[in-house]
């Protein structure tokens, strides 16, 4: 068992170890399902070759209902160019603010946030990602464990 371990700790420090090359800039669009916002403009901003910041906005209008969620994310990015060329998982953390208005009311919101996901960089500045991140309400949202599944597009500069 503690071969095990360390080996899987050394597989590991070596993926976090490897260079990669994160844009400086990238923006885009977070396609996602209806446990959030849905669709989402998002940003990200490198800080170092391997974490980043994530910015989200989310902006709905139906049936009445006015809605709009900022999310912040700090993010570490494995390389996985080894197994996988172009690919690289990403883990992150961060929190959510937004507002909901509604027929006879509305509401303010902040969300603890999670994220981890897989991203393919092409040769070219095209990013696709695919991701989940689960939300939990802290203040006026919802303390039920949310979770939300988004495939990312973003240009690359």
């Amino acid at each position: 068992m503690k071969k095990i371990i360390l080996t899987v700790g050394l597989v590991l420090a070596g993926l976090a170890s490897q260079a990669q090359d994160l844009s400086k800039h990238a923006i885009g669009l977070r396609l996602g399902d209806n446990d959030g916002l849905g669709y989402e403009i998002s940003y990200q901003r490198a800080l170092s070759d391997s974490n980043r910041l994530q910015f989200d906005l989310g902006l709905r209008s139906k049936n009445d209902v006015d809605a709009y969620k900022l999310t912040g994310l700090y993010q570490w990015v494995w390389d996985l160019s080894s197994l996988a060329p172009g690919f690289n998982w990403f883990a992150g953390a961060g929190a959510g603010v937004g507002s909901v208005d509604y027929p006879g009311g509305s509401e303010t919101f902040v969300n603890a946030d999670g994220n981890v996901g897989i991203e393919y960089n092409f040769k070219f500045p095209l990013q696709l990602s695919l991701d989940t991140r689960p939300e939990i309400g802290i203040i006026n949202g919802d303390s039920d464990l949310s979770l939300e599944i988004a495939l990312g597009v973003r240009y690359k500069f």
